[in-house]
Formats: structure tokens, C-alpha cells, sequence
């Protein structure tokens, strides 16, 4: 059953995907109808979980779930990851690739593949104290304090260290 996501518990369990590139209006509007549908119908074993959804940033799909009543199983996320799926294929976005970067660009947010992360420090994109976003942040209570980060306190400060 759908929750707003401020009602969330902070112990509500969430899994954070990261758009390729922003939403357009229109867009986050069918991805809002898409998930509250997709949240209202989401179970483990039949049985309903309070579940919510947050997009941030118009590039950032939060998904979360009360597991006070019940944990989310396999068959429960898998089926979060076929909407997902089914967002990037109607939208032609990324959001499941888990090997993206992103960060506070000077204008924007900066999205960069792994593989193109030492070229974005280089060219001064990225900075030691550029914030970037900690995909693995898996809890709402820690959203405020952890998911937001200096580079050089995040997993990318062996790229900042002399």
C-alpha cells in the first residue's frame, strides 16, 4: 500500500537509483502515476507492505519500504526492479546501471561512469569537496547525514590522497 514517503519510518529500508540525466516534467508526472500504481499492488508473499517512493533532485527514484510488518523479499524487489525497467524503456533512461557517479557539477548535477571518473577529477569537474551522492545509503533515517557527501569523505577520497 502506498505511504506518502514522509510518513515513512526512519527505519523504513530504501533502495536509491540514479538517473542518467534529469526528468522532464512530464516525464516525472508518468513516472509519479507509474510507481504510486506499482506502489499500492507491491507484497512479499501476497501480503501488502507499506511502500513509497521520493524523486529527488528530478533525477533520483528513491524507493522505500516499512519492513516493520515484514521484510521485503527477493520476488518483491525483483518486481520494484521490473517497473524500474520498464520506467528506463519507456523513458530511454538509465537508472539501473549501478556503475554511474553523480555529483554537484558547478551548474548542475554531473553524472559520470565509473570508468570516467579520473577524467572528471582531472579536468577539475569533480573536486575533493564536490558533493556526491552515496547510492548505498539503504535506510530514510540516513538520507539526511549520509547520502550527500564530500568526495574526499566518500569511497572516492583514495582519488583526492597524495
Amino acid at each position: 500500500m502506498y505511504v506518502p514517503f514522509e510518513q515513512m519510518p526512519p527505519s523504513a529500508r530504501i533502495w536509491i537509483y540514479q538517473s542518467d540525466r534529469p526528468f522532464e516534467e512530464q516525464e516525472k508526472t508518468w513516472i509519479i502515476s507509474k510507481l504510486v500504481g506499482f506502489c499500492n499492488q507491491w507484497n512479499t508473499h501476497g501480503v501488502s507492505m507499506p511502500t513509497s517512493f521520493e524523486i529527488k533532485h528530478n533525477q533520483f527514484v528513491i524507493m522505500a519500504v516499512d519492513e516493520s510488518k515484514g521484510g521485503a523479499s527477493g520476488c518483491s524487489i525483483d518486481s520494484s526492479i521490473r517497473v524500474l525497467r520498464e520506467i528506463e524503456n519507456e523513458l530511454q533512461l538509465n537508472l539501473l546501471d549501478s556503475g554511474k557517479i553523480s555529483y554537484f557539477g558547478k551548474d548542475k548535477i554531473k553524472v559520470a561512469m565509473f570508468p570516467e571518473i579520473k577524467k572528471h577529477i582531472q579536468e577539475g569537474e569533480l573536486q575533493a569537496e564536490s558533493k556526491v551522492f552515496n547510492p548505498s545509503v539503504n535506510k530514510k533515517a540516513d538520507l539526511d547525514k549520509d547520502w550527500v557527501v564530500p568526495a574526499n569523505q566518500s569511497w572516492l577520497k583514495r582519488y583526492f590522497t597524495a
